[in-house]
C-alpha cells in the first residue's frame, strides 16, 4: 500500500511526523498531491492541547488552507483531471495528500503556478467582504490586522473605501499602510484608539467596521466605533468562551451585526472561485503576507512562532 508523511497532534504541543496509508477517494472526490498548507491561527488551541479535543488528531488535522495538484479521482468525478493544480477546500491537509469533495476545489491558473495558494482564508476574506457590503467612499474601519485582515484591508481600499487599521503590533499596522490603509491606529490603549476614531470621523463613527481578531477588546472597540445604523461584522474567531457586548449601544445605534462565518460549502466554494480570480487579478496580492515557511518536520516550531508572532511575521505556511 502506498504511504504518506502526515502530521499527527498529539497534544501538549506535540507534533509527529508519521507514515500512514494514502487516502482513497470516494465517489465525488478527488485526491491532491499537496505542495503546501497555510498555518491557521485557529489551530492554536489544537496544537497547545486542551481538552475538549480528543488526541491524537487524524493524520493531517486539522490543517484545511491546502493547495497542490490533483493525482487521483473517484468515481462519478468528470470536471477535473489528474495534474491540474488547484486550491481545495479540505481537513486534514498537514500531509502529502488529502481528499476534497470535487465541488470544494478550484483551478489555480497558469499565471500562478509557482506561487502558493492558501486559499480557504482566501476564500473567507471574499465571502466576508461579500457580506461586509462595501462601496467606494465610505469609511471602514478593520480592527484586528492579521492575514485576513489585511486581506480586507487591500480589498476595501481598492473598492474606493477610506480604511482606518487598528492594531496593538506596529509591524501590523505597517502591513496595513501598504495594504491600503488611510489611517492606521494602535489599541494598546483602547480608549485612545476609539477617541482617534471618533476625531477623524467628526463623531460619527464608521458606516462598516470589521472586527477581525477574535477577541474581547478588540469586539469592544469595534463596536464603540461604529456609526449609527452602520453594519458591524464579526471576522475574528472567538474561540475561547463567552463574549459581553453593550446591548444598549447596539440597540441605541440600530446596528446592523453579521457574523460572517460561513458553514455552507456551496458559500465556501464560492468564495475560493471568487478568490483565485482576484488574486489572478490583482484584486488581492496575498504573497508578501506569507512570511514564513516551514518543513512539515518543523512544525512545532511553526506554532511556536505564530503563538510568539515575532516582527516580521504575518502568516505562516508548510511545505508537503
Amino acid at each position: 500500500m502506498s504511504t504518506m508523511s502526515a502530521a499527527v497532534f498529539c497534544g501538549d504541543g506535540r507534533i509527529e511526523v508519521q507514515r500512514w496509508p494514502r487516502p482513497t477517494p470516494g465517489p465525488g472526490e478527488v485526491r491532491v498531491r499537496l505542495q503546501g498548507c497555510g498555518i491557521c491561527a485557529s489551530n492554536l488551541p489544537v496544537w497547545a492541547g486542551q481538552p475538549w479535543f480528543q488526541y491524537p488528531l487524524a493524520p493531517g488535522a486539522p490543517g484545511h488552507e491546502g493547495w497542490g495538484e490533483i493525482d487521483a479521482v473517484g468515481a462519478d468525478v468528470a470536471d477535473w483531471r489528474i495534474g491540474e493544480r488547484v486550491a481545495l477546500l479540505s481537513g486534514n491537509a498537514y500531509a502529502e495528500y488529502d481528499i476534497a469533495a470535487a465541488t470544494a476545489l478550484t483551478r489555480v491558473p497558469d499565471a500562478l503556478a509557482e506561487r502558493p495558494m492558501p486559499g480557504e482564508p482566501l476564500a473567507c476574506a471574499m465571502n466576508i467582504f461579500r457580506r461586509s457590503d462595501i462601496h467606494a467612499g465610505q469609511r471602514v474601519a478593520v480592527v484586528g490586522v492579521g492575514f485576513i485582515g489585511a486581506l480586507l484591508i487591500q480589498l476595501a481600499s481598492r473598492a474606493g473605501a477610506e480604511v482606518i487599521a487598528l492594531s496593538r503590533r506596529p509591524y501590523a499596522l505597517e502591513i496595513a499602510r501598504r495594504c491600503g490603509a488611510a489611517t492606521t491606529l494602535s489599541t494598546d490603549d483602547r480608549y485612545a484608539a476609539i477617541g482617534a476614531v471618533q476625531e477623524l470621523s467628526g463623531g460619527a463613527g464608521c458606516v462598516r467596521v470589521i472586527e477581525a481578531a477574535g477577541e474581547q477588546s478588540t469586539l469592544d472597540i469595534a463596536s464603540a466605533i461604529s456609526a449609527e445604523g452602520g453594519r458591524l461584522i464579526i471576522a475574528g474567531y472567538h474561540q475561547d468562551g463567552p463574549r459581553q457586548v453593550d446591548m444598549q449601544q447596539w440597540n441605541w445605534r440600530g446596528l446592523d451585526v453579521i457574523n460572517a462565518h460561513e458553514r455552507d460549502p456551496a458559500v465556501a466554494a464560492r468564495g475560493l472561485r471568487e478568490a483565485v480570480e482576484a488574486v489572478a487579478d490583482g484584486r488581492l496580492d496575498p504573497f508578501g503576507l506569507l512570511t514564513h515557511d516551514f518543513a512539515l518536520g518543523d512544525m512545532e516550531s511553526a506554532f511556536q512562532t505564530l503563538q510568539q508572532r515575532p516582527d516580521g511575521f504575518m502568516k505562516a505556511t508548510v511545505a508537503l
